[in-house]
């Protein structure tokens, strides 16, 4: 028995030396993620919005956006599941647009539709599909240069090339590859 208490303190030595070295301070550098850094990440981004354009008081769009991404550079708005109603100044609905995705330079503040675009102007009954779309702020004007296709009540119009006013009431197709006139049924 005389030996247990040496053999305790020589024990509780090298559990004290093993507590001391092991609480020294170590430098271990963390490793970095630098992956972000190289990828263009939206400053906001919203779901399920509603988006009220007026002027004067009136409403004069709403655009209805399944997710809407806002980047500082380039200065821009990607747009999801996109659907804008257009109306009149007496609050009526003159028109649609819908499109798988959207764009907004917010420098010139062009929109851009893409994706299985259709247009619709209510009174008219003109319906416009193309690929891309751009709305020109500049001079209210809807073009594109992909191919686009025209339905009215009398005809059908196909062609690549496209402007017109943002009512679709008077529109060009530069390359026409196709033109019927639809009869009506008396």
């Amino acid at each position: 028995m005389k030996y247990l208490p040496a053999f305790a303190k020589l024990l509780l030595f090298f559990f004290l030396t093993i507590v001391l070295f092991s609480c020294a301070e170590q430098k271990v550098k963390p490793k970095i993620d630098y992956t972000l850094e190289d990828e263009n990440v939206p400053l906001q981004e919203s779901w399920n919005s509603e988006i009220y354009f007026s002027e004067n008081g009136e409403v004069k769009a709403i655009l209805y956006s399944d997710h809407i991404r806002m980047f500082q550079e380039p200065k821009e708005k990607l747009l999801t599941g996109l659907s804008i109603r257009f109306f009149n100044e007496k609050g009526i609905v003159t028109s649609t647009l819908t499109s798988k995705r959207g764009r907004i330079d917010d420098v010139t503040e062009n929109m851009f539709a893409m994706d299985s675009v259709v247009a619709f102007n209510d009174s008219s009954q003109t319906k416009l599909e193309t690929e891309e779309l751009m709305w020109r702020k500049k001079d209210s004007k809807i073009v594109t240069d992909k191919f686009a296709r025209i339905t009215t009540p009398d005809e059908i119009i196909e062609g690549y090339g496209f402007v017109s006013d943002q009512s679709l009431k008077n529109y060009v197709i530069y390359d026409i590859t196709f033109q019927t006139t639809l009869k009506k049924n008396k």
